[in-house]
């Protein structure tokens, strides 16, 4: 108990904020698919615009940053009284007391549609090697622990069944390194930090049996749990090496002398057999197999027409932490709006308790953010950016139509008339307020568009955290 309270309060105060630096969703490197099917499934996942991501597993039990704290890099802080070793087997024991007796991924999908998202992607293994899925190639699973007898110990099936049933893409995330392996962490060495802990070069044999155990469980993902839209790999340091970058080199991680690769080639074929035109996510290994980008934890800068998502957080953590600092539907709501009209998706990290349950304050906040989606959720899906999308506080979509959106974020007190540069609705068009389809009067000045609000509507909207005019352009 000792050792667990330590590192408990250890991680909780410093891992959080940590997330790759991946902003950089335009590039020369990007590849649009060839295949017509997957092209035609990226074209729907963009006009999805908004998801779910969820981490769960053994790190939930002590409430500490998944998988991280047995990775033995120097900037990862442990308690210095406590052996490296001690601390992995403290960590992998976690599976002996996970035991979500009040599981319930209904829950989790009825906030996940109340919030207004439309798709999923959910954690099947992290870099930790524990399997949320009854998978066949380890015992290192939810289906061999305490929860095993439970009619639901394989979990990915029916969180995937929940959320397929409220009309939802799925996603399953895959970690591409597995500390728990023999075959990448072996235990005739240490494990001195992300890598694989052995010299692939000497022992072909282990690599692979690694990339043969790899393959193994995608097709198991891919042909035994329903409808899979997406493959969200993760762990981008498991890579050919001459597709390191300096993206990668300011992880500030080390980098082996010889590949680190998985044959993606033989990963797709396995999974789009199994998934006519599944999308596939090789997170930072820009080109065939990364799909969309994924920048983590920030927004670009500025817009770009290729398919990117921004993964951020709902609180401070990617999993449950105890006493965890939620930020606000508002800033949600705000978030969502400016990556939508750089052309991005936003996907929200949302991590349940080791019981198995989001809590009350989760479930607020999503709450509020489909209250707003609700009545503002046409300028947001299914729409497209257009050349100048930020005026002051005002950010601009566009339908696939001539319909335009111009989105008011409260960041200043709002006025009887308010102003935006550029999108100049088209002469004699018709500009309404989004929510109740309130008609407004507007002119056009020079580059200057001013909008006069009712009274009635002044006061009725001036708490809300965004206002959206529709118009034509």
């Amino acid at each position: 108990m000792k050792l667990q309270n330590l590192f408990v309060l250890c991680l909780i105060l410093w891992i959080p904020g940590f997330a790759q630096n991946t902003l950089h969703p335009t590039s020369a490197e990007y590849q649009y698919p060839t295949d017509p099917k997957v092209a035609a499934n990226l074209e729907n996942w963009r006009d999805q615009k908004f998801g779910m991501i969820i981490h769960w597993g053994i790190y939930a039990v002590p409430g500490i940053i998944e998988s991280w704290s047995i990775c033995n890099e120097e900037w990862i802080d442990r308690d210095s009284t406590i052996r490296y070793d001690d601390y992995k087997r403290w960590y992998w024991n976690q599976a002996e007391k996970f035991n979500p007796v009040r599981f319930n991924p209904e829950q989790w999908a009825k906030a996940a549609k109340d919030a207004g998202m439309k798709y999923l992607v959910f954690t099947t293994k992290h870099h930790d090697g524990f399997n949320m899925f009854d998978t066949k190639y380890s015992d290192y699973k939810i289906s061999a622990g305490p929860f095993k007898n439970n009619p639901r110990a394989d979990v990915a099936r029916y969180v995937f069944d929940a959320f397929r049933k409220e009309g939802m893409l799925i996603g399953a995330y895959y970690s591409k390194p597995d500390w728990h392996s023999q075959y990448f962490w072996w235990d005739k060495y240490a494990t001195p930090d992300r890598n694989v802990n052995y010299d692939i070069r000497k022992h072909p044999w282990r690599w692979n049996k690694f990339k043969e155990y790899t393959h193994n469980q995608i097709n198991e993902l891919t042909s035994a749990y329903g409808k899979v839209d997406i493959l969200w790999l993760d762990g981008g340091w498991v890579r050919p090496r001459s597709t390191v970058n300096a993206e990668v080199l300011s992880w500030g991680a080390p980098i082996p002398e010889f590949d680190q690769e998985i044959d993606m080639p033989q990963v797709a074929e396995i999974a789009r057999k199994n998934q006519e035109g599944m999308l596939i996510v090789d997170r930072t290994v820009h080109g065939e197999f990364e799909n969309y980008r994924t920048p983590e934890q920030g927004i670009p800068s500025g817009k770009s027409d290729d398919p990117w998502e921004s993964c951020i957080t709902l609180g401070g953590a990617w999993s449950y932490v105890p006493n965890d600092r939620f930020k606000s539907s508002e800033w949600a709501i705000h978030t969502l709006v400016e990556i939508v009209a750089k052309g991005g998706n936003l996907l929200l990290g949302v991590g349940p308790t080791a019981e198995g349950e989001f809590l009350p304050v989760q479930i607020e906040r999503l709450q509020e953010i489909g209250k707003w989606l609700e009545k503002n959720g046409e300028a947001i899906y299914a729409t497209r950016t257009v050349d100048t999308f930020k005026s002051g506080d005002f950010y601009f979509t566009r339908a696939k139509d001539n319909r335009r959106y111009a989105i008011r974020l409260r960041k200043t007190a709002l006025t009887e008339t308010v102003s935006w540069e550029g999108n100049a609705p088209r002469k004699g068009s018709k500009m309404v307020i989004l929510e109740d389809n309130t008609p407004v009067k507007w002119k056009t000045e020079g580059n200057v568009t001013t909008v006069t609000l009712p009274k009635k509507s002044l006061a009725k909207l001036a708490q809300e955290p965004a206002i959206t005019f529709k118009f034509e352009e």
